[in-house]
């Protein structure tokens, strides 16, 4: 066998030139940077060629403790000696139940039973799936600029840009798009009633309550642009789903462990979901996802109705329980929040001198800048990741805003650090 095939086999650290330059794998990843990385460490990433860059991107919300925290690996490591893969619809290992008994802790009131997958899209689909199984109804109601997933299921349930949707139809039917608020409108409240109006329109004209399993709402859009739903009318869609015995399914893939300051974005609301979905911040990068439920709605799921190979994988649930503990640990969501602030100010700081960024939209970590046009924007990305070392990414159709979810372990010199990349860039890209 030849050393390059021996390298591929047994890797011992640094891959060969010819492994790395090959073009095996597929170009529909859209890639943000053409970044090669080796190793990770907290809110930091180190390229094959020894550069370092600060990663606000957070592997999209996804790395909540940073990258390789070490309680995170070491839980990783240990179940990794004792388990790597045991099915859950064969045997039941030691970790599954403690792992359920720490989310029923944290997660909202009522949330007490839970089941285990690999991915957002996945526990998107579980949602929908147990939501028509415990109601007897068929139909799904989203809300314009959401983002659920990538499946078909998923894909029909997204409307926060038409890429992700484009050349996939036909997609599955029953699935009714409500009118979003605009937040920054002149009259917010007014803007409010309007929305609600769609809604009560699609329950008089196009889908009946009768008919209708579940509403599904992110509590902060993620990729329609970092927008929190303003509170009358999150809680005023609750009350129509307790009035017509429609589900409350919160989507906290993205917004959720952390992210926005409290361990739950629909936390910062009135409101008791009948499902949760969570993924990403979970496990600290680790493929897993779990949804929430009340034991009463679990009940309604016929069993082996759902289910999944890989489910409440051994590894999966070291990592979560690990994650669990640091994101729990006394001060933890108050130096969130003390983070989110420095950035969310040190913005708004920069929009007073400079005009091109518009709007600045922040809650704990989860926090955004919108620029005047997209191509600023993208060029304001280049600059950053080019000139800064600083790694970040925009969300919403228009291409407009700059989304930061830093590791929510970020310290202040690293905030101030991005805000000086930005600033930098807002002088050289936008015309004094």
């Amino acid at each position: 066998m030849d050393e390059r095939r021996v390298s591929l086999l047994f890797w011992t650290g640094s891959w060969d030139d010819a492994a790395m330059s090959a073009d095996n794998l597929s170009h529909v990843w859209f890639k943000v940077t053409d970044l090669e990385v080796a190793s990770g460490e907290g809110s930091w990433v180190t390229t094959t060629s020894g550069e370092r860059y600060l990663d606000f991107s957070g592997g999209i919300a996804v790395t909540s403790t940073g990258h390789s925290h070490p309680h995170v690996t070491a839980a990783i490591a240990e179940q990794a000696k004792r388990f790597v893969h045991a099915q859950a619809n064969v045997y039941t290992h030691d970790l599954m139940q403690p792992l359920a008994a720490r989310l029923a802790e944290i997660t909202p009131d009522g949330i007490d039973t839970f089941f285990y997958a690999n991915s957002g899209a996945e526990i998107t689909e579980a949602a929908v799936k147990l939501a028509k199984q415990a109601t007897g109804r068929p139909n799904i109601i989203v809300f314009q600029g959401s983002f659920h997933g990538r499946t078909h299921q998923a894909m029909a349930m997204t409307t926060s840009k038409t890429v992700y949707r484009a050349g996939h139809a036909p997609l599955p039917s029953g699935i009714f798009i409500a009118p979003y608020p605009n937040v920054h409108a002149d009259d917010l409240q007014d803007e409010i009633a309007r929305a609600l109006a769609g809604f009560d329109e699609l329950l008089t004209s196009v889908t009946a309550p009768s008919e209708t399993a579940a509403v599904i709402i992110e509590p902060v859009l993620g990729e329609g642009g970092y927008i929190a739903a303003p509170p009358t009318f999150l809680e005023a869609i609750d009350r129509r789903c307790k009035e017509h015995g429609m589900l409350f399914i919160a989507d906290e893939v993205q917004c959720g462990f952390g992210r926005t300051g409290k361990m739950f974005a629909i936390e910062h609301y009135e409101i008791e979901p009948d499902v949760v979905c969570m993924a990403k911040g979970i496990a600290s990068g680790f493929p897993f996802s779990a949804l929430g439920t009340r034991r009463e709605l679990d009940d309604r799921w016929p069993t082996g109705s759902h289910g999944g190979t890989y489910g409440g994988n051994p590894i999966g649930c070291a990592a979560a329980l690990a994650t669990i503990d640091v994101l729990g640990a006394d001060g933890f969501l108050d130096d969130v929040n003390a983070r989110g602030t420095q950035l969310a100010d040190g913005l708004r700081r920069l929009q007073e001198q400079h005009p091109a960024l518009v709007r600045v939209r922040a809650l704990g970590l989860m926090i955004a800048a919108q620029f005047d046009t997209a191509t600023r924007t993208s060029a304001i990305v280049s600059h950053c990741l080019r000139e800064g070392k600083l790694i970040t990414m925009t969300a919403g159709a228009a291409g407009t805003t700059l989304r930061f979810m830093p590791p929510l372990t970020v310290t202040a010199d690293e905030i101030d650090l991005a805000l000086a990349a930005l600033d930098k860039a807002l002088v050289d890209v936008v015309p004094s």
